[in-house]
């Protein structure tokens, strides 16, 4: 009964993941539109923070019940999974014509914020300290980091002149509709999870096996079906912007709040997954910048299939790495 229990929880999550990203896209691009906001922008906040927030709600229970690793490990394979398998099937499935300015400045700023983490994950080495811990202090710290990145946002749209858009969609359906997806999204990823997890334990895994890969991929299923969505309906800015704002949210602002709450002690586990965390971001920016650009304008690089493919095998050997290692 339990079993079944947890099929009908992972079968309800993903329908609701899937409307919920279609009202999402379908309200945030009209909103955009009407008010002659960059989609891009609109990705990189209100839709990153709506796909965020089931990793950002995991990660602060978790360090509430005293879970670090289960919130470090969430983190860690979310970021991973955002970046080699999002992008990878995106890719695969369609080419993703990627923003110039993302690559030079938000994808940039996204390395930045991994490594950070991985400076204060560093204190055995940096400091001598007999055990790394993610203090408050380092919490602190990241929460201004991404106070930064929120002002960037802001001066990077204030006074441009971005032309608006008509649009069918009246503002308040617009809005309601955003909201409406945002809250399918969450709680799609919470049924997705809870399924998902009772069927991996039922089977006898354990749960930081579960934590690094069940978890992780199914808490970022909004950030996928969001990106699936959005590229189906032309939308690739807002696919990107999420898949990347989606990163630095949890990175800075899921981790940062954590460690407010309950500072998390680091195992040399963790360490080596902040670094597969680093090096899969500093690989998206080579590969973004070894592409070719848009023939049609000239202010996109594209992520094809073959980048996609890579993408994807880089993803496998990272889930057969964590399940040998346990």
């Amino acid at each position: 009964m339990e079993v079944f229990t947890n099929i009908i929880f992972l079968l309800a999550g993903f329908f609701m993941l899937i409307k919920g990203a279609d009202y999402l896209i379908d309200g945030a691009s009209s909103i955009a539109k009407r008010f002659g906001i960059p989609t891009l922008v609109i990705g990189l906040t209100v839709v990153a923070f709506g796909t965020s927030a089931p990793e950002i709600v995991v990660n602060l229970v978790a360090a509430i019940g005293g879970n670090p690793e289960i919130a470090l490990g969430n983190i860690n394979g979310t970021v991973i999974a955002n970046t080699l398998l999002i992008l990878g099937i995106g890719a695969f499935i369609s080419k993703i014509p990627v923003k110039s300015r993302t690559v030079v400045k938000e994808i940039p700023f996204m390395i930045l914020a991994a490594l950070v983490l991985l400076i204060f994950t560093l204190d055995q080495f940096i400091n001598g300290d007999a055990q790394a811990v993610l203090s408050r202090i380092d919490g602190i710290i990241m929460i201004l980091i991404f106070g930064v990145f929120l002002y960037y946002l802001f001066l990077s749209v204030k006074g441009s002149p971005f032309a608006k858009e008509k649009t069918k969609m009246r503002v308040p359906k617009a809005i309601g509709l955003t909201l409406f997806g945002l809250l399918g999204l969450m709680l799609g990823a919470h049924l997705t999870v809870d399924g998902a997890s009772g069927l991996a334990i039922a089977a006898g895994v354990s749960e930081s096996l579960v934590a690094l890969t069940v978890v992780a991929l199914g808490t970022s299923l909004p950030e996928l079906t969001a990106a699936i969505m959005a590229a189906r309906k032309g939308e690739m800015d807002l696919a990107v912007g999420s898949v990347v704002g989606s990163n630095i949210f949890d990175i800075l602002l899921g981790l940062g709040l954590s460690a407010v709450i309950a500072p998390m002690v680091i195992s040399n586990s963790t360490i080596i997954d902040v670094a597969i965390v680093l090096a899969s971001l500093t690989i998206l920016l080579i590969a973004l910048f070894i592409t070719r650009r848009n023939a049609d304008d000239g202010e996109h690089r594209v992520l094809d299939r073959r980048e996609g493919i890579i993408l994807l095998s880089l993803y496998v050997l990272y889930i057969v790495y964590v399940v040998i290692r346990g």
